[in-house]
């Protein structure tokens, strides 16, 4: 997208109908392309000093198979005007309505009927020539017109497969244009009305409309007959000399400029092609194109950039990983130092970090710290700090020592988890101020009795289930701790988390201020100083402060014991030989 809003196509095609109630009638730009698309719905008028916008667009067959270097005559086939339409709405909001051409077949004009209202368009406007047709504007071609009963018949077989009231099937009648007279045109259109259609276009070659004219007196009375009134469509290419009000004041609901800009195009194109030639430079014509910067803005290409500047500092953060304290479990070493398959975690975890694109890594060593020194004290991008009162202490201290680092934002891994790169690219990639990695996969095994999880409640209701179409989603936290019931959990805390820089300044602003203010427990902790990280996450949810988890249901695993280490070596050598 670029500078539009996104609309879902139930959206898109009830907005024709909605802006024909609210305005009376309706501006629409012809569009043969997703620039030109961006050009019909940025443009701003000025009438009496009040800024006027188009309405919506309109997708031709002329100007989408001049634009292919074919004629408009229904050589260029349904597919290939499906891939402009598509790539028209990509980028824009505004109302779409198609030239349908004949519509083909009955079975074609259905299919191309489904495939529109389901993309959101708004209308489709099929002309009752007999297929294939030839561009109405050309005085010296044939314009054979289909019989009025085979055509009604037509739009019924269309009107039959439509999903939604506010998408229009709409009658072109080129009675005017083939040469049978107004009668003819006054009798099609009482034949489509009883067929069920949602407007009428009538088209005319003349630059004198006074036939067009007398027909738009003659619609009231049909329709007055018929008990109802389909919108009536002009497209004033021949006699644009009628401004769009005195059309809407006759009786006109939508007014459709159906080829200017591709003509406009064409004609820039040819000179600036020709002055080049002539003169045998570009320069001459820099005066009268627009700069590379401001097409590529159209388009969207300040966004990319935008997103490019914010990948990159999200890519400058650090990684902090606390690892100073003693496992039971592990006696001899840090846990970060565990070897797995000839590797340490650590080294597993740096793998990944560097995978993601991450650079700065932050080790806070404690017990047995000094083993950190042959391998990763020299390491580039890495940085060893000391938490020298860890045994005192527990993963809130250790976490906070590392402070100085987290000012631009942070990730936090726990030092006993492998786990794959992607994780990283989601938590970061989140809009979220602090998001943490959680999974709900400890619903379906054991764990050792003396493995206390982080736990986490979530804000939305949760059924475990071992299969969904339901996708990885971002949900608030409520609650996160070991204390918490297994029945009434939603997740694990799996020991990865985002931090944004917001989010980095507030969690320091509630450490600072509960070390001001806070004695005794501090939530499952004995004292703020034997509390963990999930402990401090808790109050700053308690403080009103937005935690969410993105759901993880794989590509991690701890390594809580030494049978742990054993199922990781597994896994790893199975994988290593995929």
């Amino acid at each position: 997208m670029t500078t539009r809003d996104q609309i879902t196509p139930s959206e898109r095609i009830r907005s024709l109908t909605t802006a024909i109630e609210q305005k009376g009638f309706v501006r629409l730009m012809e569009a043969h392309s997703g620039l030109s698309g961006i050009a019909a719905e940025n443009a701003v008028g000025n009438i009496d000093g009040e800024s006027i916008t188009f309405d919506g667009i309109w997708e031709s067959s002329l100007t989408d198979s001049a634009t292919k270097g074919f004629p408009d005559a229904s050589i260029i086939g349904i597919e290939s005007r499906l891939h402009t339409i598509n790539e028209i709405l990509n980028v824009t909001s505004i109302p779409l309505v198609v030239d349908g051409d004949t519509g083909g077949e009955p079975a074609q004009f259905q299919y191309l009927v489904r495939n529109l209202e389901r993309m959101g368009i708004s209308a489709v406007i099929i002309e009752d020539k007999v297929f294939p047709k030839r561009n109405s504007l050309d005085n010296s071609a044939s314009q054979a017109l289909e019989d009025p009963d085979t055509f009604a018949a037509k739009i019924a077989y269309g009107k039959q497969v439509t999903l939604t009231k506010e998408f229009m099937v709409i009658s072109r009648i080129e009675s005017l244009i083939a040469g049978t007279g107004l009668e003819d045109a006054l009798n099609r259109a009482t034949k489509y009305i009883e067929a069920g259609v949602d407007g009428v276009m009538i088209h005319s070659n003349q630059r004198d409309p006074d036939d067009l004219f007398q027909f738009v007196k003659e619609y009231e009375n049909i329709c007055k007959a018929a008990g109802r009134r389909p919108i009536l469509v002009s497209v004033p290419t021949t006699y644009n000399q009628h401004p769009d009000t005195e059309l809407a004041e006759l009786g006109f609901d939508v007014i459709i400029h159906a080829n200017q800009l591709l003509r406009a195009s064409y004609k820039a194109m040819q000179d600036a092609a020709k002055t080049i030639l002539d003169t045998g430079s570009s320069f001459q014509v820099d005066a009268q194109i627009a700069p590379v910067k401001e097409v590529a803005s159209s388009v969207g290409f300040d966004k990319i950039l935008d997103l490019d500047r914010e990948r990159s500092r999200s890519l400058q953060i650090p990684t902090i990983i606390p690892s100073a304290g003693q496992d039971a479990n592990f006696p001899d070493a840090p846990k970060s130092l565990i070897p797995v398959g000839g590797k340490s975690l650590l080294d597993y975890q740096l793998e990944a970090i560097r995978k993601s694109g991450l650079k700065q890594v932050v080790v806070v060593r404690g017990n047995a710290g000094a083993q950190f020194d042959e391998t990763y004290k020299s390491a580039p991008n890495l940085d060893l700090i000391d938490n020298t009162s860890y045994a005192e202490h527990h993963s809130l201290h250790s976490l906070i020592t590392a402070r100085d680092n987290m000012h631009e934002g942070f990730l936090l891994i726990y030092s006993d988890i492998l786990f794959d790169a992607g994780i990283i690219d989601r938590l970061i990639g989140s809009a979220e101020d602090i998001v943490l990695g959680v999974d709900n996969s400890y619903t379906y095994h054991k764990h050792d009795i003396d493995k206390r999880l982080d736990l986490v409640v979530s804000s939305k209701s949760y059924e475990p289930q071992y299969r969904s179409l339901k996708p990885a989603s971002v949900n608030k936290i409520v609650q996160v701790g070991k204390n918490i019931e297994l029945e009434k959990a939603d997740y694990e805390f799996i020991g990865l988390a985002y931090f944004s820089p917001g989010g980095a300044r507030a969690l320091l602003e509630i450490y600072d201020e509960s070390i001001a203010n806070s004695s005794g427990q501090f939530h499952e902790a004995e004292s703020l100083q034997r509390a963990g990280v999930t402990d401090l996450l808790q109050e700053m949810i308690d403080k009103g402060y937005e935690i969410h988890g993105l759901e993880t249901p794989k590509g991690w695993m701890e390594i809580h014991t030494p049978e742990d280490v054993k199922i990781a070596e597994k896994e790893i050598a199975t994988i290593s030989t995929r």
